[in-house]
């Protein structure tokens, strides 16, 4: 990939002109931080192709500080603690209690093999509010398969019976493709089984290692089959769901919505009816292990680096991120779409198929109502 990817990924010059000033108070709700690239696992999925290290050039533990100070000036984000494998890095449990002590709500995403009674105790006292596992199968064959490390799948599962004894909640992720598919209802009912508080789904977003995934990414239809069946599961369920690099889905449920003669409220549908689909360099981003900014992890767009410059100032000013607020420049049929403000297309897909952030979606079977007329 260009070592400047935004010198193309987004229009040329101001991406908006004016107009701008508008969009540098986005509110910043979720930072994923990839805090380590190193890895126990070999996942086929993997966005940043992780694997066992050492790799330069990771923020040491007084510039992790200072780069929570700096998303503490913004607001108190919920911060997602990933990587790799953020249990790899001994000072994780500091990091976890100086983001709580700054008032930010953190979380963690390790892959449940590597924790251990010690670990979750010290999850609890950092103030991890909460955890993501990832099941990619609801077998250890599929989802030791998927992972790449035999044992992947009982290590999750035991990983998940320690956090839960010392009272840390956990989700349940999961990463479709045409290898799993047919294992989503199997997954969910493994999670309601082990307690989860909510499934999150991730349709594959074809990065990193993903790339030679791009045989199994599911077609435009079994996404639009995928989504309405998730629909149908809210009643179904006890747990929170959420579709992730799926921005498609809050077309669909208002579509949905309308059929049932239903309004699409806070009180009827919860969060999901006051966010938006792809959220990257809207509401949310990601910080690279090198501390790299970019809209999301799937989306490599160099957006900033905060050893360079403030991360407070990245948020407002990137260039990339002030384009991707501006939904009027959404190009092909995601810029004439209905929904554009509510779902606005997968920019990494975009970006992965054009290399232009603001390009159309290209796993979108709907027609927006402007091209059925034509």
């Amino acid at each position: 990939m260009n070592d400047h990817p935004h010198s193309t990924g987004y229009p040329g010059g101001h991406p908006h002109g004016g107009a701008a000033t508008d969009k540098q108070d986005t509110p910043l709700r979720l930072v994923a931080w990839e805090t380590t690239r190193n890895c126990n696992l070999a996942c086929k999925h993997c966005r940043a192709s992780a694997d066992l290290g050492p790799f330069d050039g990771e923020l040491d533990t007084a510039a992790s500080f200072r780069l929570l100070d700096q998303i503490a000036e913004l607001g108190s984000p919920i911060v997602i603690l990933t990587g790799g494998e953020p249990l790899l890095r001994e000072d994780i449990f500091d990091i976890a209690r100086y983001g709580t002590d700054k008032g930010l709500r953190m979380v963690m995403a390790p892959n449940g093999t590597l924790i251990t009674p010690e670990h979750a105790r010290n999850m609890a006292e950092s103030g991890i509010k909460r955890i993501s596992v990832s099941l990619d199968g609801a077998t250890k064959e599929k989802h030791d398969d998927f992972r790449g490390v035999p044992g992947a799948f009982e290590g999750a599962l035991r990983g998940i019976e320690l956090a839960k004894a010392a009272g840390i909640e956990f989700q349940i992720n999961t990463t479709i493709s045409k290898l799993n598919l047919d294992q989503i209802p199997k997954i969910q009912e493994l999670a309601v089984k082990l307690g989860a508080v909510a499934h999150h789904i991730f349709l594959l977003v074809p990065t990193g290692r993903g790339k030679y995934m791009i045989d199994q990414e599911i077609n435009a239809r079994e996404y639009e089959e995928t989504l309405n069946w998730f629909y149908d599961q809210r009643d179904k369920t006890p747990l929170q769901l959420k579709a992730t690099c799926a921005p498609h889905y809050y077309r669909i449920l208002r579509q949905r919505a309308r059929e049932e003669g239903k309004k699409v409220t806070f009180a009827s549908h919860g969060l999901d009816a006051v966010t938006r689909g792809c959220l990257g360099g809207c509401g949310f981003c990601f910080i690279s292990h090198r501390g790299i900014v970019q809209p999301c992890g799937f989306l490599q767009v160099d957006s900033g680096n905060v050893t360079q410059e403030s991360f407070a100032d990245i948020w407002r000013g990137s260039k990339v991120f002030l384009a991707l607020r501006n939904y009027d420049d959404l190009k092909g049929k995601c810029g004439e779409c209905e929904y554009k403000r509510v779902c606005g297309g997968c920019r990494a897909r975009a970006f992965e198929a054009t290399g232009d952030i603001m390009d159309e979606e290209p796993l979108c079977s709907y027609q927006p109502h402007s091209q059925k007329r034509k």
